[in-house]
């Protein structure tokens, strides 16, 4: 019998078991041998469970550490290292690679076309070139104009499975409960929140198979709605990538952003209202070079506070979406524009408060400065996240997060939350640019 090929999948808990579910469950060719994990605590102590792994992998599959890989290589005889996560810049990729056929391996990137589902229902994907470009925004846009069409629209987020994989292979959330219900951390209620609060279901989970034929029977119209840059695991019709004119060069320069950039049917240049207009003009001649096929479409990313006039004149702490800020490298999210716009005194800095976790996080993200990322990954971590916002000596709390955050835990001060929302700028809009792809398959009057 000829030797199965062995491969370590390197991974974060998402595009990992995606790759593995589609491409090598029941692929005898193959024989992986387990999975690495990197970016997201406290998820490299698990197992893939057999209920998922299929017939080939009774016992489940093994997580390890990434930092372990010339470990692994060795004492499982790997052929093959596969690279499977998102938002890493070049060196980055090319460092494991090096590690990988230094040990011995042979390292690969799957073709994107071999991990997309097909769906009997029309596809709209919503990527981006890196961690907080502003997909949710345009999630919710796009989720408006499927409304205004009288179309019932299903989202399906890119995974965020932390917990207990079997149990969360298949997750369905229509309401707010649900989220209590499956114990989400901030980051998965970041990125749910928005949908219920527009009406949306949201699918997540682990086996997208499932999730996407289960969808299927709700919905009119699916918006894949992707994680950091990853490139979607459902085929679109309408694959809409979103550029960041704060951080021009990353469609460029990170994996897999650059494939977003290049397969995209629209690029949108997203928050030229706070971007020098040279900057803006040149990313919109870099798409449209580099992407002749796309419409290249600009928009504003707008903040708003319900009360403007209880930030001027104050200090104030800003929380921001903490994966945009750590992995996303972004500065500086919506709390600091807001803070601007409104005319705050200052921005206190926390890191003298700061506990636990979340101290850590600044030891590793030291261009984190004077903002709080919302880190919640399990309890004690949420834990430390208040207690460093209520021991932080400030007049007020502007929290710029996605969801309200005052629901998970006790802020002991005055806050404010800040919302963002997409609006369109310049000539075209990304309204016309969906309108358009109803009336192709059949829906623009929302049959």
């Amino acid at each position: 019998m000829t030797r199965r090929e062995r491969v370590l999948i390197l991974g974060a808990a998402g595009r990992d078991f995606h790759n593995f579910n589609l491409y090598f469950r029941d692929n005898e060719r193959y024989e992986v041998v387990g999975f690495t994990a990197t970016q997201i605590p406290r998820i490299d102590d698990r197992r893939y469970p057999a209920e998922l792994a299929g017939g080939l992998y009774p016992d489940g599959l093994g997580i390890f550490k990434e930092d372990d890989m010339e470990e692994l290589i060795a004492a499982h005889q790997v052929d093959q290292v596969v690279l499977a996560y998102s938002d890493l810049n070049y060196v980055t990729v090319m460092n494991l690679a090096s590690r990988a056929l230094a040990s011995g391996a042979d390292f690969r990137i799957l073709n994107p076309d071999e991990t997309m589902l097909e769906s009997s229902k029309p596809v709209i994907a919503v990527c981006a070139v890196r961690t907080g470009c502003g997909k949710s925004q345009t999630a919710r846009y796009i989720s408006g104009v499927l409304k205004d069409a009288g179309l019932t629209t299903v989202a399906i987020r890119h995974p965020m499975p932390y917990g207990d994989l079997a149990k969360q292979a298949v997750q369905r959330f229509a309401t707010y409960d649900d989220l209590a219900t499956h114990e989400c951390t901030i980051e998965e209620r970041e990125e749910y929140e928005s949908h219920i609060a527009c009406g949306n279901i949201v699918y997540a989970g682990v086996d997208y198979g499932a999730i996407l034929k289960q969808a299927e029977q709700e919905a009119d119209v699916i918006i894949w709605d992707g994680g950091n840059n990853d490139l979607p695991f459902i085929r679109p019709g309408l694959w809409i990538t979103v550029a960041d004119a704060l951080r021009p060069g990353h469609e460029l320069s990170y994996f897999p952003g650059e494939v977003n950039f290049r397969r995209a049917d629209v690029i949108l240049v997203n928050k030229a209202n706070t971007a020098d207009r040279a900057v803006v003009d040149e990313l919109v001649e870099r798409a449209e070079r580099i992407n002749p096929g796309a419409d290249v479409l600009v928009g504003a990313s707008t903040v708003h506070v319900a009360d403007p006039d209880a930030v001027k004149g104050k200090r104030v702490l800003l929380i921001e979406d903490g994966p945009t800020l750590t992995h996303g490298e972004m500065p500086y999210g919506a709390g600091k524009v807001a803070a601007e716009k409104y005319g705050a005194a200052e921005i206190v800095d926390p890191r003298p408060f700061a506990v636990g976790s979340i101290k850590e996080c600044y030891d590793k993200f030291p261009a984190l400065g004077a903002l709080v990322p919302a880190m919640g990954y399990y309890g004690r971590q949420i834990a430390e996240l208040e207690q460093t916002i209520n021991d932080t000596d400030c007049d007020l709390v502007l929290i710029a997060t996605p969801i309200d955050l005052g629901k998970l835990i006790d802020i002991r001060k005055p806050s404010l939350q800040v919302t963002y929302e997409l609006e369109d700028m310049g000539d075209a809009g990304l309204a016309d640019v969906v309108r358009a792809f109803l009336a192709r398959v059949g829906l623009a009057g929302g049959q």
